[in-house]
């Protein structure tokens, strides 16, 4: 290569590791501004939503619904989702059971391995 070219390209080089050095002193003093977000809290009344379904319920039985369909009525998610986290008394039942039994067998293990000889 030429002398001239390597010049040229050891100043581009340099002259590529000014700008990057410039630029770097400029971000280590940035500080970022706060973001924004658009939130705009909804209100929420429980008891107007229950009672409107309950009026669309009734207006269904009755026949006298505006938007009729033909899928049955289904309430609203949080109604739902109580109604299925409740369990009954007899799988509670079962649980305390099964939990008695597993006890047991661990039990029956520790002993023969501890006591047998």
């Amino acid at each position: 290569m030429e002398p001239f070219s390597q010049n040229l390209i050891l100043e581009k080089i340099l002259d590529k590791f000014a700008e990057i050095k410039q630029t770097m002193a400029i971000n280590i003093f940035h500080i970022p501004k706060n973001k924004k977000f658009n939130y705009k809290p909804r209100y929420y009344d429980e008891q107007k939503e229950d009672l409107e379904n309950r009026i669309e319920q009734i207006k269904r039985e009755l026949g006298k619904s505006e938007n009729q369909s033909d899928e049955p009525y289904s309430p609203n998610i949080k109604g739902r989702m109580k109604g299925s986290t409740r369990r009954s008394l007899q799988d509670k039942q079962k649980s305390n059971l099964r939990l008695i039994f597993l006890i047991a067998i661990l039990a029956i293990i520790a002993y023969f391995m501890f006591f047998a000889k």
